[in-house]
């Protein structure tokens, strides 16, 4: 994660992924498929992209459940 992600809510479907150092088509998939990644929904914007929860990634990242 960059310097930017300590300001941000909500990160990119691409810095998601690097974060768990799968590809971004792996979690678009995984959407598509189960309706959530790793139980996170994103926040889907009127242009089609995706924004995904700061908090939660950081969760999953330390473990937590």
């Amino acid at each position: 994660m960059n310097e930017f992600s300590e300001l941000r809510s909500h990160v990119p479907t691409v810095e998601f992924a690097r974060c768990l150092g799968v590809q971004p088509a792996t979690i678009r998939r995984g959407l598509c498929v189960d309706g959530h990644y790793m139980n996170l929904k994103p926040v889907k914007l009127p242009n089609r992209r995706l924004l995904w929860p700061m908090e939660e990634i950081k969760r999953i990242l330390e473990g937590r459940s």
